[in-house]
């Protein structure tokens, strides 16, 4: 029999992985780097240097950021399509977290396409506003049908 919790204890909730806290930092420096036109090599110095961020997948952080930075108008050509209105109308946060999905859909095959879209989605309700994750689940989903078209028909 478990014992009550007390008001006084709360439930710790399960850590973070590294890649997930990793791509967590890679959205809030893409989110950077687009809100303030910084040198993403800079940013991505900065928060190596920081000490106080936890457990994190340094390299995959490095590699989300630069990717993104690198192929960002093949990013955006690629979101294009399946969104409703111009990406200069979606949220800066929905924006950088489609362009970080986009980047690990179209260039990091290695990882399930289900788990891409469940990252961003999650992202996007801790960052983002209250039905963005919706909206950047929908708009990931048609690019994966559309980039990933042999892993989803072998599922």
């Amino acid at each position: 029999m478990k014992e009550p919790v007390s008001a006084g204890t709360a439930a710790k909730a399960p850590a973070k992985s590294a890649r997930h806290r990793a791509r967590e930092l890679a959205l809030q420096a893409i989110y950077q780097w687009r809100m303030s036109g910084g040198d993403h090599l800079e940013i991505d110095k900065t928060t190596r240097a920081e000490k106080s961020l936890g457990r994190y997948d340094i390299e995959l952080f490095s590699q989300l950021l630069r990717g993104v930075v690198e192929h960002n108008q093949a990013l955006v050509a690629a979101l294009a399509p399946h969104l409703d209105r111009d990406m200069n109308e979606l949220s800066p946060i929905e924006f950088s977290v489609l362009l970080l999905g986009a980047f690990e859909l179209t260039r990091h095959p290695e990882v399930p396409y289900r788990v891409v879209i469940n990252e961003a989605v999650e992202l996007a309700k801790t960052f983002g506003g209250t039905d963005g994750h919706k909206y950047v689940n929908g708009v990931l989903d048609k690019l994966a049908a559309q980039v990933r078209a042999i892993e989803i028909a072998a599922k």
